[in-house]
């Protein structure tokens, strides 16, 4: 997982330093302005829309689009899990073709770019679409074995207007495919982060605490302690980071000294900060106030560390800053307010689970997963029927 911001894309660890035996021309200051303001407004989009759909992800009752909800056990395991993949992948490029290697990762991120991106982009599509627009409903699903033994492997549901978005959202894997163009790179890169501030759920503070801690270290090291992260994200042609060239201003679109911001230091805050605007509906006082002083802690943290990189000119790990401020924002206002309590037993799956039926075997009448789950709500919330009294009881 790339989570550090980092000055050159192809270069030395200063901007306006030598790249492939030529002398890069120094960015000016506008340009380098406009890159780091750029980068910080995109990661602010996905963590503020994310947020926002994954209250409604979570009060949803189709089991297709249930969120991931992540344990503590899941968070303690991830900075291990994220070292060894990371680990991995520089071992990679040290040993095999870079070429290779980064023609399969763009074949997989092309794939996986473009249901992002759809899934992304149909929400906002649906208002386009006239009332008259002739929209069909389609089902894909695959299962195994037979009579009751038959489970349900992939049970996907779509209409006309997500063929549509699937259209426009190809086009741009197209473009990305063959051109490996910043800005289609940038498309798919907030749509995975959209996608993983929105899909990604916390079950608890105490969960998101021990997550973030955890990937703080986790960052601080690979950054900090080995040039790891910093080459394999140098190395790594896939949309993991956003990109913006500090350039822009003398070479229009085909510049290319770009400043960088790994999806990590997006998704991994997103997703605690998304928490906290659920815990902020559950209180029911019609206010955002964690929300908003945990966002205006990622600006802060954001912003903090694209000012070090700039004065030191060295790649930063950003957690380094992000987590503290993420963390600590909401808890100092939990205090003052008399919360802390609150907040640390607030459980976000205790939401999400009441409304999600187990189906124990695969079910032989039709209709959509939808249906059946309203359905099967139905039947648990109706009358149960009388039990006889036993006439020697009376």
């Amino acid at each position: 997982m790339d989570s550090a911001i980092s000055d050159p894309h192809n270069g030395s660890a200063e901007a306006g330093g030598p790249t492939n035996g030529t002398t890069r021309p120094p960015s000016t200051p506008e340009g380098i302005a406009l890159a780091y303001g750029s980068l910080l407004l995109m990661a602010l989009l996905p963590i503020f829309f994310g947020a926002l759909r994954s209250v409604r992800c979570a009060r949803g009752k189709n089991a297709s689009d249930m969120p991931e909800t992540i344990t503590s056990r899941d968070a303690a395991r991830f900075p291990i899990i994220a070292s060894c993949t990371l680990l991995g992948l520089y071992l990679f490029f040290k040993i095999f073709s870079q070429e290779y290697i980064n023609l399969l990762l763009s074949m997989y991120f092309f794939v996986l770019g473009i249901l992002a991106l759809s899934h992304t982009i149909s929400p906002f599509m649906n208002k386009f679409f006239p009332a008259s627009f002739p929209n069909r409903q389609y089902q894909l699903l695959f299962t195994q074995g037979s009579g009751e033994n038959k489970e349900e492997i992939v049970n996907y549901e779509f209409d006309t207007k997500d063929l549509v978005c699937l259209g426009l959202s190809s086009i741009v894997g197209v473009w990305y495919l063959l051109r490996k163009h910043w800005i289609a790179n940038n498309l798919f890169g907030l749509a995975f982060s959209l996608n993983g501030v929105e899909l990604l759920h916390l079950n608890n503070v105490s969960t998101g605490c021990i997550l973030l801690g955890g990937l703080f270290i986790y960052d601080v090291f690979w950054v900090f302690g080995t040039n790891v992260m910093v080459t394999v994200a140098k190395s790594f042609e896939a949309p993991i980071k956003l990109v913006f060239p500090q350039d822009l201003l003398e070479k229009g679109l085909e510049a290319d000294n770009f400043a960088m911001l790994g999806l990590g230091d997006i998704v991994i805050p997103g997703i605690f900060i998304a928490l906290l605007l659920r815990f902020d509906i559950s209180l029911k006082k019609n206010t955002h106030t964690y929300f908003y002083t945990s966002f205006a802690a990622y600006i802060f943290g954001l912003g903090l560390t694209i000012f070090i990189m700039h004065i030191f000119k060295h790649a930063q790990p950003a957690l380094l800053y992000l987590v503290p401020a993420c963390i600590g924002f909401p808890v100092l206002v939990a205090l003052a307010k008399g919360e802390v309590t609150e907040m640390f037993s607030y459980e976000s799956s205790a939401e999400i689970l009441p409304h999600t039926p187990r189906l124990t075997h695969f079910p032989t009448v039709s209709g959509s997963p939808a249906s059946l789950a309203d359905s099967m709500q139905q039947k648990l919330a109706g009358p149960r029927r009388r039990r006889p009294q036993n006439p020697s009881a009376m």
